[in-house]
């Protein structure tokens, strides 16, 4: 692999997940936890990154519009398009993109929410990747640009997230879809978002979910605040100091107090029976490690059925900033495995 190669690789991740370039830790002793195939990335990302200021309202701008630069472009196929749709009362109007939609079929569907800590990303910077995953599983994507923090707190984007699904259901036979086949999935903060809207479309009991698919997912406003994980563990990617700042935009106060609101935050939640089908996958180093396991934990105890997938050595973002190693390909096969149960894909 060329260092060229490499860095567009890299960048590539930044755009879908917002790696924050200030987030790779000084300490090369890290390095020796690292799963084999993914030491010459991390050893990348902490020499390219280590230098960068820390995620805060001063540099959120700044970060915002450096992750636009390297967005992975669209493929040529499958086929997608932007809508705008109405979004929730009094609120403006929800962009989404549509992949793999053909009218008159009955496929099955993803609503996805992008990753970003809550306070980054948008839709369109993951559409290379959701077409490659509509193409394998012949299914209908439909990614989401829900309102970000801080400018809108978790109501408002939970709200949007919510407005996407009925809109996606109301029409289903336009967009070619089964209605009775819909899951949620997202990466970090947007396997958070999944995760929130799963509980949502539970409590509302209106719209059957067949499974929820959570990447890695920021569940927990405690980690790194009242809980922060041994090292090496959260020390490349996505560390501690970004968690607390993400979540403190998303709830507008401070996380990991009593006085966080239940419904803002999955792990807070105690009602998790008749939740859908549960993926969980993370690596072992992954700051949400600890976080993840417990929440299929809590999922299993609800009578939930959960699959849990703790990668060794694997750090936030693993699978998309080194796709072609073996590691990160078992990873999404798993991950590609659990939707084709959910949709009854043989």
């Amino acid at each position: 692999m060329t260092r060229r190669t490499l860095h567009r690789l890299l960048a590539t991740a930044a755009a879908a997940c917002i790696l924050p370039p200030w987030a790779a830790a000084s300490d090369a002793a890290q390095i020796a936890h690292i799963h084999p195939e993914l030491r010459p990335f991390a050893e990348q990302l902490r020499t390219m990154f280590e230098s960068m200021p820390p995620l805060s309202a001063a540099t959120l701008v700044a970060t915002r519009q450096a992750m636009q630069a390297w967005v992975r472009p669209p493929l040529s196929a499958p086929a997608w398009r932007q809508l705008d749709i109405p979004g929730p009362a009094g609120a403006p109007q929800v962009t989404v993109y549509v992949i793999n939609s053909v009218a008159g079929a009955s496929r099955p569907a993803i609503l996805h929410m992008h990753g970003g800590g809550f306070v980054g990303g948008q839709a369109k910077e993951g559409l290379a990747e959701l077409q490659e995953l509509a193409a394998i599983l012949d299914c209908t994507i439909m990614t989401v640009d829900y309102r970000l923090a801080p400018e809108t707190s978790w109501s408002g984007s939970l709200a949007d997230n919510y407005a996407a699904l009925e809109w996606l259901h109301g029409h289903a036979p336009a967009l070619g879809i089964d209605p009775a086949r819909i899951a949620v999935m997202g990466e970090s903060a947007g396997g958070g978002h999944a995760a929130l809207l799963a509980l949502k479309a539970g409590d509302i009991d209106k719209i059957p979910l067949v499974a929820q698919i959570l990447i890695y997912p920021m569940l927990d406003d405690r980690t790194g605040v009242t809980v922060t994980p041994p090292h090496p563990i959260g020390s490349l990617v996505w560390t501690a100091a970004n968690n607390r700042f993400g979540w403190a935009s998303l709830l507008g106060q401070a996380p990991g107090t009593d006085a966080v609101p239940h419904q803002a935050v999955p792990a807070r939640r105690t009602d998790m029976k008749g939740l859908p089908p549960t993926f969980i996958g993370v690596g072992a180093v992954d700051l949400f490690v600890d976080e993840d396991i417990a929440y299929a934990r809590a999922l299993i105890d609800a009578g939930v059925q959960t699959e849990l997938l703790v990668v060794p050595g694997a750090f936030h973002g693993f699978d998309r900033v080194a796709a072609q190693t073996k590691v990160a390909g078992d990873f999404t096969a798993a991950k590609v495995n659990a939707l084709r149960r959910a949709f009854a894909i043989v």
